[in-house]
């Protein structure tokens, strides 16, 4: 077994490479001056089987065409068996013809990554479970809600007050898996979008007067929801809100809202590379999935089964 990392989370990567007491394969992936993407594999890797870490977050294309390259040259370099690991999924948000004459650019992704050789995927939280079903190979969507579902329990003591809290109905399934290990109950926010990017807190659903409010979702983009959904729940009576959040995309504005808004914290995992503004923000704090990711890889190389994972 082989381990390769692209450049857009060598953090991960390198964590996910020490839990599993073995090194990151040597490997060249650098831009041309027209800043094309150059791989090229510096260990022998005929007859191996290859997990290549990469999440495709922003720049998303940059870090897709990386992977896409670095399985091209596997394959071409005899690798038995090559398992694209990609934490975060990007263009996830685009799984359905949303309007006339629109792309579904999470299928065209999981066919790029199947035409480029890759013979199974391994991700985290999906945005939407049926992607798995766009893939033509063996797909494992990995789900970090036991993770944080301990770190909550660590940080938050047990009580009647504490209340999951899923920000939209699209994700109330996902809330529900998080109350249920936690014995929590749980409260729904109804938003609509007037338009992309935007959201607007319609109702609450659920009393929430006096309790401590865990939100709980997929991905913080913009971080309007988050922020908007909180307002709205201290506005009900909640005593304070913090939100648990598998993917923190964090773009433009979202630091300086979390920072500014009525959060008491946002907590997210490592599964994309940060930058300085978000790792020196003092309400924005991260947990690793590291040894989730890496004991699936071990359990994939076995032959073991990888959903007793989820228990």
């Amino acid at each position: 077994m082989k381990l390769l990392a692209g450049n857009s989370n060598r953090t991960l990567a390198q964590a996910i490479a020490d839990h599993l007491d073995m090194p990151l394969t040597r490997a060249q992936v650098k831009r041309f001056a027209d800043n094309e993407v150059f791989a090229m594999i510096e260990e022998n890797v005929r007859g191996e089987d290859v997990f290549v870490i990469q999440s495709t977050s922003y720049p998303a294309n940059d870090n897709l065409m990386e992977l896409l390259i670095m399985i091209d040259a596997l394959v071409r370099a005899s690798a038995k068996r090559i398992t694209a690991v990609m934490p975060y999924y990007g263009y996830a948000r685009q799984d359905r013809k949303t309007d006339g004459r629109t792309p579904i650019s999470a299928k065209l992704v999981a066919n790029l990554v199947t035409r480029a050789g890759a013979d199974r995927v391994l991700t985290m939280d999906l945005h939407a479970g049926q992607i798995q079903g766009f893939f033509d190979i063996p797909t494992d969507n990995l789900v970090a809600t036991p993770v944080l579902a301990r770190d909550i329990k660590q940080h938050y003591a047990k009580g009647a007050e504490l209340m999951v809290v899923s920000p939209d109905v699209g994700g109330v399934v996902r809330a529900r898996s998080l109350a249920k290990r936690l014995d929590a109950d749980l409260a729904i926010v109804d938003k609509r979008r007037p338009r992309a990017g935007e959201s607007e807190v319609m109702n609450i659903i659920g009393d929430v007067e006096g309790r401590r409010c865990i939100l709980f979702d997929d991905i913080v983009d913009s971080g309007g929801t988050l922020v908007n959904a909180a307002r709205a729940l201290i506005d009900r009576g909640a005593v304070e809100v913090s939100a648990y959040i598998s993917h923190g995309v964090l773009s433009g504005p979202a630091v300086s809202r979390v920072a500014g808004g009525p959060l008491k914290e946002l907590v997210i995992t490592d599964s994309i590379e940060q930058p300085d503004e978000v790792l020196n923000c003092s309400k924005i704090r991260r947990v690793s999935v590291a040894p989730l990711i890496g004991e699936a890889i071990r359990r994939i190389a076995n032959e073991e089964s990888v959903s007793k994972l989820f228990d």
